[in-house]
């Protein structure tokens, strides 16, 4: 099993959320995150005086699936996600070792 994970831009998810449903996500996590990458901090006016934002608004929307469906996640994700500006965010898939699915005490792929 897999655990896709993706950082993007919040404005992106009901993009995001059509398209895993479309590569036959049936579950999804989506956490609000603050960051920053490679552009770094930007600074911005506000009634005459200058602020330093170092940190961004994004989301973290994560899916357990199979070994198979990762790559096929992944890419819905991205695709849904780019708008090929800076700061359009990172995906990763991690290997999941083990799943129990709480109401049912299910454990393995079928929990998910």
């Amino acid at each position: 099993m897999k655990l896709v994970t993706a950082v993007v831009k919040p404005f992106k998810l009901d993009e995001i959320k059509v398209a895993v449903k479309a590569a036959g996500v049936t579950g999804l996590t989506v956490t609000q995150a603050r960051g920053f990458g490679s552009s770094g901090s930007h600074i911005e006016v506000y009634r005459g005086r200058e602020y330093e934002f170092d940190f961004t608004d994004k989301i973290r929307v994560e899916c357990i699936c199979t070994d198979e469906q990762a790559d096929t996640i992944i890419d819905a994700i991205v695709g849904a996600a780019r708008t090929d500006t800076v700061g359009d965010g990172i995906a990763w898939i991690t290997d999941v070792e083990h799943v129990v699915h709480v109401r049912t005490g299910e454990r393995g792929p079928g929990a998910v």
